[in-house]
């Protein structure tokens, strides 16, 4: 059986489908209808809830640490040992001195923040999240940034900026979610099962807590399905009405959860979720906020992990690029060992890929940064965020005395794999640091690749953006920000053009 606390309810779930996601059990099976269904595609943000966790602190302390998640996106089985809060327990009984709208809630009545009302549990909740986390206002961009997920179509975003600055002026009431959280974890006896599980039938959920045990379910059961964050899974779930016999999730494995830093090499786990490694990939590669921070919202963020994305092997996952470009390796296990080969090399075509039917991604590993790295990552898409790629562009390059040494360039959106442009690179390399050395460069682009057209945009808009974004990178290798010129700057509108 899988076990959570729902607010201040534990929970414990043996018969259940392994598919259901937690949004619908929610609504189907304990009538919390307040948590909405909008996009069930992760998007909308209606159906936000909280996820508390056990974290270890900057100080070394274990303590409870919420984050906001799509209930869409989250499958049952993964809520195991979780606190799950929905908004319903923002007022009712949770906090004993409070005898009316919390805080977050009072402000966004006040400030005139909801009108349908449609999407105001989940920006609740997301309000929530930032009022648990900051003890302060945090500013107006932690404020955009943490509701960068919730869609709303009739009130607009700046009574609800306001409502969540006015949430701080009110008398704070003390958080009371971790002591229910961790007097329920002090009761909660993982022992029952060796490995939590759901079933209906003979369909199977596993959600194993060690290595071994992933290794050896997917040894037993090769064409399982494995899931870690859920966040594309999941919609395969609700949108095409997949049903898998037996799901494998890796999102409790410990080893699989794990951030090393060997002195800049950086070895990610791939169950990792995106929002605990980037504070410390930002450290080693700054550029790459271009990608994470549009990669989906904070929900998304929150959930999606590494090892999913280079699993799920799609054309358009933001991650791939930039990992190929930065020549890393991922890990592969099986009951009979493991081997480590290049993310530039796992993906063989269309949602194909090297991996075997018994193995499984463990980590990612991203080489320690050269002192002369120029790198560049750029996304192009319909919406700035939270929106799929049209293409996505990575070049990491070397040099030495202004003469380009090493040149890796990767893209995404550009074919039925993330691949590196290698006329692109033959172009660059051994080349001097000048502009006119990337506007070469720009046309091998088309002995590249062959993009083809579809709903995001034509084969030729993909090819031109490509070609105005390999330019725009020269420029910014190439010359002091300073000097960059009106001229230069009309290649970066080009390159945002309306799709």
């Amino acid at each position: 059986m899988i076990q959570f606390l729902l607010n201040d309810t534990p929970i414990a779930v043996q018969e259940c489908s392994p598919s259901l996601t937690m949004l619908d059990w929610l609504r189907t099976k304990k009538g919390k209808i307040g948590t909405k269904e909008g996009c069930a595609t992760g998007d909308c943000g209606a159906c936000t809830i909280l996820v508390g966790e056990e974290h270890i602190d900057a100080n070394g302390q274990l303590r409870w640490h919420y984050k906001t998640m799509n209930s869409c996106l989250l499958l049952l089985g993964n809520a195991n040992a979780k606190h799950i809060v929905t908004v319903e327990a923002v007022t009712t009984g949770l906090y004993p001195t409070l005898t009316e709208l919390h805080p977050v809630q009072r402000a966004l009545v006040e400030c005139h923040g909801s009108q349908c009302g449609f999407c105001t549990p989940g920006i609740i909740m997301s309000m929530l999240a930032l009022y648990i986390n900051h003890q302060t206002y945090p500013g107006k961009k932690a404020v955009i940034h943490a509701l960068g997920g919730n869609l709303c179509r009739c009130t607009g975003y700046s009574p609800i900026l306001l409502a969540a600055e006015k949430a701080y002026s009110y008398e704070r009431s003390d958080e009371p979610y971790s002591a229910m959280a961790a007097n329920f974890k002090a009761k909660l006896f993982a022992n029952l099962d060796d490995i939590p599980f759901l079933k209906s039938g003979p369909r199977k959920f596993y959600l194993p807590q060690t290595v071994q045990q992933l290794v050896e379910l997917k040894a037993l059961y090769s064409h399982a399905h494995l899931v870690a964050g859920g966040t594309d899974f999941a919609i395969e779930l609700s949108q095409n009405m997949l049903l898998p016999d037996i799901i494998i999730s890796l999102c409790q494995v410990k080893e699989l959860s794990q951030l090393t830093d060997n002195h800049g090499e950086l070895q990610i786990g791939a169950a990792l979720p995106y929002s605990q490694f980037t504070h410390l990939f930002y450290s080693y590669y700054p550029e790459s906020k271009e990608l994470f921070e549009r990669l989906g919202s904070s929900q998304v963020r929150n959930s999606g992990t590494l090892g999913g994305s280079i699993g799920n092997a799609s054309p358009i996952g933001d991650p791939a690029p930039l990992l190929i470009a930065l020549n890393a390796t991922i890990e592969l296990l099986s009951s009979t060992g493991s081997r480590t080969i290049d993310v530039a090399d796992y993906f063989v075509d269309y949602k194909k890929t090297l991996i075997r039917n018994d193995e499984v991604i463990t980590k990612v590993t991203i080489p320690k940064r050269p002192k002369s790295l120029k790198l560049a990552c750029h996304k192009i898409s319909k919406r700035f965020e939270d929106d799929i790629s049209t293409v996505c562009l990575v070049v990491a390059l070397e040099h030495e005395q202004n003469i380009i040494t090493s040149a890796r360039c990767a893209m995404g959106g550009m074919a039925a794999i993330p691949k590196r442009a290698n006329h692109v690179e033959q172009q660059l390399l051994s080349q001097p640091l000048q502009v006119s050395y990337f506007i070469d460069a720009a046309r091998a682009i088309s002995d590249d690749f062959s993009p083809m057209s579809d709903v995001r945009s034509s084969a030729n808009y993909r090819l031109t953006v490509s070609k105005n974004l390999m330019q725009r990178i020269g420029i910014e290798f190439c010359q002091p920000a300073s000097s960059i010129n009106s001229s230069n700057i009309a290649i970066t509108r080009i390159s945002h053009a309306s799709l």
